[in-house]
């Protein structure tokens, strides 16, 4: 039995995490949180000790006898790199929500550290071990050098408050393009290869939208938290579309056991890391440029082609 420490507990995604350690037969052992409506730890591990402050949790951990197996972070994307390499230095390894840190250069920080501390650092990018999805993956391999059209649609509406929010604002989350897209561009280069240019785009705060050349597709894709944009509003609640060379693929389903999936596989060593999730990061990065006026231009990952 492996011992888990979570920090962020009160967010809307830590509940996955806790259901994901509680399903794997594993132990949390504590948790963080500046808020203290956490009364979801009862249903899971009502007899983790609950801390608001990282120095109290520090001083628990440094009490305990043995080590710390994983920190789980389920914090605002902003707070991503400090807690990952605070983590990596206590000797753990980690387990971080996307985007695994909003600035691509970060990431190199990370492996410094992770090279250090002899530990790992796990991301979930749970629509890797979708099952449609691994399906065309295996197809893709099957046929090297094929070139695909693809039409990629996200639609996930939120309210008023997600604007005013940490996740509204794009220095903090990255904005959509990183908060919510890291998933659509992970997805796609982890198909489709590596991106070579954006050929037109469009980025606010509410939608993303535009036509990306990879080196083997070319990809109409959008992107929306404005309820208004579901082709069923009153009917639905999110709205997933993949078109591969006119198929299509359902993303609408078997998407509550991925982070159990996403656990599974990080327990048994096979989890996503540091380089798998820097071409997503890289992608949406440089859409959030678009938002973020005035920022230093460090990106050099992405590797534009003419």
């Amino acid at each position: 039995m492996k011992k888990f420490v979570l920090i962020g507990a009160a967010g809307y995604i830590a509940e996955r995490h806790l259901r994901a350690i509680k399903e794997t037969g594993n132990e949390l052992v504590a948790a963080m949180d500046i808020c203290d409506i956490v009364g979801r730890l009862d249903s899971y591990f009502p007899d983790a000790k609950f801390f608001k402050s990282l120095r109290d949790l520090e001083n628990f951990i440094c009490l305990l006898p043995g080590r710390i197996d994983y920190l789980v972070i389920c914090t605002p994307n902003y707070l991503h790199l400090d807690y990952i390499l605070w983590g990596l230095d206590f000797g753990m390894d980690i387990i971080c929500e996307k985007p695994l840190v909003i600035k691509p250069f970060d990431l190199n920080r990370i492996k410094t550290y992770e090279t250090i501390s002899g530990r790992k650092t796990n991301v979930i990018l749970q629509l890797r071990l979708h099952p449609e999805l691994i399906k065309l993956k295996q197809y893709i391999q099957h046929n090297p050098g094929e070139n695909f059209t693809v039409k990629l649609v996200y639609i996930t509406p939120r309210g008023d408050w997600f604007l005013k929010s940490w996740k509204g604002d794009a220095i903090e989350s990255g904005g959509i393009t990183l908060n919510i897209g890291v998933h659509m561009f992970d997805l796609l280069t982890w198909l489709f290869g590596p991106f070579v240019k954006s050929l037109s785009d469009e980025v606010t705060d509410k939608i993303a939208k535009g036509k990306l050349m990879l080196e083997n597709a070319f990809v109409d894709w959008f992107l929306s938290i404005r309820k208004d944009d579901l082709p069923n509003p009153e009917e639905i609640k999110a709205f997933r579309l993949l078109i591969v060379n006119g198929n299509e693929i359902e993303l609408n389903l078997n998407f509550t056991d991925l982070h159990t999936k996403s656990y599974k596989q990080i327990l048994a060593g096979n989890g996503f890391g540091v380089e798998d999730a820097r071409a997503g990061i890289d992608i949406g990065y440089y859409f959030r440029k678009k938002l973020v006026s005035g920022e230093p231009d460090e990106i050099s990952f992405i590797p534009f082609k003419i």
